[in-house]
């Protein structure tokens, strides 16, 4: 045998070998893994370079985008805005009360007839909203307000020099489909910037208008119209809505996600604020800044009856139903406070006015009370879970419980409230003091205020996707209920009086609550079955 034949064999013994090995009947690993480098010197990097792949990918991933491009104090600035403008709309409501002897002695009509021009107020404020929010979530915030900023302002100039009672009461009909929408779009303004883990307080900022504008309203309308006459009133209004729609106009940018995704993707020109454009004009956005996958894509076509769709929710329609029976209680309160502080003590309407600041003070300290609250319940539910909450960037909902996280907290103050408001009937009915009533006004508002918005941050929560339209659906049926409950009010106070009429508000309101403890316990999978079913209807 020449030598070059044993090489041969030598070799193929070596190879024979190496295959006992990997069958695990001869030499170690590390004396495999040595052959398999001499036979095949590529193959004995693989782990590592699968390693190293991995990790380069890793590396090359771009960081989550954050929810919104805008900083802390330029989103609490938009926000306060949109709350502000958000006042009008239960404004004009309640500024009007004042002077509805003055309206009907002037027009020569009837009290029930002047009445009449509030519930429709009431009726078209619940309705409008619902064509104006799908609307904004559809096409943009922006345009929403231009729409309603040229309806409102026009009603305002026309009921100011109006003289006919025809005119009067369609003149309102129109201001009230002007106005009516500002809290929607003030809610899909704020669900727009921030996460979930803030929601509470900034919706607090957003829903203001709904227990602020009625509480300021008297006051305002009662001096109008003892100094200036009730003509004043619709020029107050025009005077005080066209500076914060020019501040709109001018400052406001669009904030709508299926326009500007997290405000990284300009606006298209028209649609842009005056001072954004002039901005646009002198430095374009780099491509790289652009976010497009926080672009949430429309549908094709607004679609005015999409709130109704919420109603057929069992969890909608149950948060939406307790929502505005607890509004429509309020609106029995409020309604009434007038005339009972007139006819039990003599006040002027000037005093009258006054003896609601209490309630109004009452809900605007809510952010630190109730919106306190809700987020620090969300943070505590979010460390349970373990759920990582960072700045500026939005949590899974799916990962935590929503409806227990906002009931947790709304509840208690459902029951406080019922609480307050039968100290309030009895306090009124027996004429204990003054300042009784005025302390179970204030901490009316402070508990009902964190009872409401508790809700409407649940709406919201579970409506991401069209969070104006939830709050049109919110306000259709607060509105419908609360003209129900002014109508009501008085037949029923002067049947049994205030203090059984507040047993019976707080009666409704506790019997309400174990259907809020449902959802606590059957809303994620009601969420989950309704996602199912749309999952499937797409497939």
């Amino acid at each position: 045998m020449t030598d070059e034949d044993k090489t041969e064999v030598s070799v193929a013994s070596g190879g024979n070998s190496q295959v006992k090995d990997l069958d695990g009947r001869s030499n170690s690993e590390k004396s495999i893994r040595n052959c398999r480098g001499i036979l095949d010197p590529g193959t004995n990097m693989v782990e590592q370079t699968n390693k190293d792949i991995e990790s380069a990918k890793q590396a090359d991933q771009p960081p989550e985008p954050p929810y919104s491009v805008y900083t802390h104090r330029e989103k609490a600035t938009m926000i306060i805005l949109v709350s502000f403008t958000a006042i009008i709309s239960p404004l004009s409501g309640t500024i009007y009360f004042p002077v509805l002897p003055s309206l009907a002695r002037d027009l020569n009509v009837s009290a029930s007839l002047i009445n009449l021009t509030v519930t429709t107020y009431l009726i078209l404020q619940g309705v409008a909203p619902s064509f104006i929010g799908n609307l904004s979530d559809v096409y943009g915030r922006r345009p929403a307000y231009m729409i309603c900023c040229v309806v409102y302002l026009a009603a305002n100039i026309g009921l100011a020099v109006q003289n006919s009672y025809a005119a009067l009461l369609a003149l309102r009909c129109i201001q009230s489909c002007g106005s009516s929408a500002t809290i929607a779009l003030a809610s899909g303004v704020v669900a727009d910037l921030v996460t979930r883990a803030e929601r509470g307080k900034y919706l607090g900022f957003a829903a203001m208008g709904v227990t602020l504008g009625p509480a300021l309203g008297p006051v305002i309308g009662g001096l109008i119209d003892q100094y200036l006459g009730w003509r004043w009133i619709f020029w107050f209004l025009t005077i005080l809505s066209g500076a914060l729609f020019l501040i709109l106009f001018t400052f406001l940018p669009e904030t709508g996600r299926n326009v500007v995704g997290n405000g990284s993707l300009p606006a298209p020109w028209w649609n842009m604020s005056l001072l954004a454009y002039f901005k646009q004009r002198h430095r374009r956005r780099q491509a790289d800044e652009v976010d497009l996958d926080s672009v949430k894509l429309p549908r094709k076509r607004p679609n005015p009856f999409a709130a109704l769709k919420i109603l057929g929710e069992r969890e909608g329609c149950i948060t939406l139903l307790c929502s505005s029976l607890m509004y429509g209680g309020y609106y029995v309160l409020l309604t009434t406070l007038s005339s009972e502080l007139s006819s039990r003590f003599g006040f002027s309407s000037v005093i009258i006015g006054l003896c609601y600041l209490p309630i109004g003070i009452g809900s605007l300290s809510y952010r630190y009370t109730g919106g306190f609250l809700l987020d620090w319940n969300f943070r505590r539910h979010a460390k349970a879970g373990g759920v990582v909450i960072s700045n500026n960037r939005q949590q899974d909902m799916d990962t935590l419980p929503i409806e227990k996280i906002r009931l947790q907290v709304s509840l208690p103050f459902v029951y406080l409230t019922s609480a307050l408001v039968i100290a309030y009937g009895w306090a009124m009915e027996t004429e204990s003091s003054l300042a009784g009533i005025e302390i179970s006004l204030f901490f009316c508002g402070v508990f009902l205020t964190a009872s409401l918005n508790g809700l409407n941050t649940l709406i919201i929560d579970t409506h991401i996707n069209m969070p104006a339209t939830a709050m049109a659906a919110n306000n259709l049926c607060r509105c419908l209920v609360g003209a129900g409950a002014a109508a009501i009010s008085s037949p029923l106070i002067n049947r049994v009086g205030l203090g059984w009429t507040s047993v019976l508000v707080s009666g409704i309101w506790l019997g309400l609550s174990p259907f809020l403890w449902l959802i606590m316990a059957k809303g994620p999978s009601w969420r989950q079955t309704g996602k199912e079913k749309k999952g499937s209807g797409k497939g």
